[in-house]
């Protein structure tokens, strides 16, 4: 079996709830959950409200993990945005903005980062980002990242996550777009029936607006959100720690199998339905136009012979699924 796990965190700059800079404090935080891949929103890239720190490249250092760094914004040399961190052999995909809402001046722009991790033989897909504040922003920037240059690419395949900060709840109309898609880490299944976790704002936690979206070919292991007096302090977010199974390849395949199979016996039920109608349609038509016993013996046997064919047809669809 094999599972890895996941953190998203909003480390709002390394500044904590008691106005402090502390990128160490932020890193003991990430370091306790013992993370394999941590996706970062708001880090702060030589700024020099920030102390000109490059956050990024400093919280890999301190976690001994590789590391890949999106700048959303920059204002000449100093550089905030989001990135990944992971101890996995890994390599970077792609990295860029997310459209803006231009009718709300100002706004902040946003941006996805995406790289593959190996975890042992499978290759599993991570996108990080960070959505805006504005709901019809929100909704356009999802639109995006469900869209051909995202997960609409050819390499984008299962199993993959789409995690971060996304600024919606499960109530809003941008959570719903992405659930088309992908599954909730959080939502009831099977292999999870617990209740799910909040972690925003950190020193009272009641919204889940920090989400970890899974396609196919992953199972929610366990859930976790760090309370501690540390993780209180070091954002405004406390982090999400979701550990995940990656189910084996031909599981996966036998249960496309099982859905197409279903889907074929569907179809096979729907033409049969379909000939049926269409020959007792015939039927009413001729006994309406020519009534005779003969011409109704030889309805008869015509219906006979559409239904025989329509059940073979069916049965042999079924087979061939």
């Amino acid at each position: 079996m094999k599972t890895f796990r996941l953190m998203t965190y909003n480390v709002h700059r390394c500044v904590g709830t008691d106005r402090k800079l502390d990128v160490e404090r932020v890193a003991e935080v990430i370091a306790a959950e013992r993370p394999d891949v941590v996706a970062l929103q708001e880090l702060d890239v030589g700024r020099a409200r920030t102390q000109s720190v490059d956050q990024a490249h400093r919280l890999a250092e301190l976690l001994k993990m590789s590391f890949h760094f999106h700048p959303a914004m920059a204002v000449e040399e100093e550089l905030y945005g989001d990135a990944i961190l992971t101890a996995l052999p890994e390599r970077r995909i792609k990295a860029q903005g997310l459209p803006l809402y231009r009718q709300v001046p100002g706004l902040e722009p946003r941006g996805a980062l995406w790289i593959e991790v190996e975890v042992g033989d499978a290759k599993v897909q991570i996108i990080n980002t960070h959505l805006g504040l504005v709901p019809q922003e929100q909704k356009r920037q999802a639109a995006a990242l469900l869209g051909p240059d995202w997960m609409g690419d050819d390499a984008w395949t299962a199993p993959g996550v789409v995690l971060g900060d996304f600024n919606a709840t499960p109530y809003s109309a941008t959570y719903r777009m992405l659930r088309t898609a992908l599954r909730d880490a959080q939502a009831p299944s099977p292999a999870w029936l617990r209740p799910a976790t909040a972690t925003f704002p950190s020193s009272f936690p009641f919204m889940r607006i920090d989400h970890v979206f899974l396609t196919k070919g992953l199972e929610t292991r366990a859930v976790k959100s760090p309370y501690d007096a540390r993780a209180r302090l070091a954002s405004d977010h406390l982090p999400l720690v979701v550990e995940l199974e990656v189910k084996p390849p031909r599981r996966a395949a036998m249960h496309v199998q099982r859905v197409d199979r279903r889907r074929q016996t569907a179809l096979a039920r729907h033409r049969r339905q379909h000939v049926l109608r269409r020959a007792v349609e015939e039927v009413t038509d001729q006994t309406a136009q020519e009534p005779s016993d003969r011409l109704a013996l030889k309805i008869v046997a015509r219906l006979e012979r559409q239904v025989t064919l329509a059940v073979q047809t069916d049965r042999a669809v079924v087979q061939i699924g």
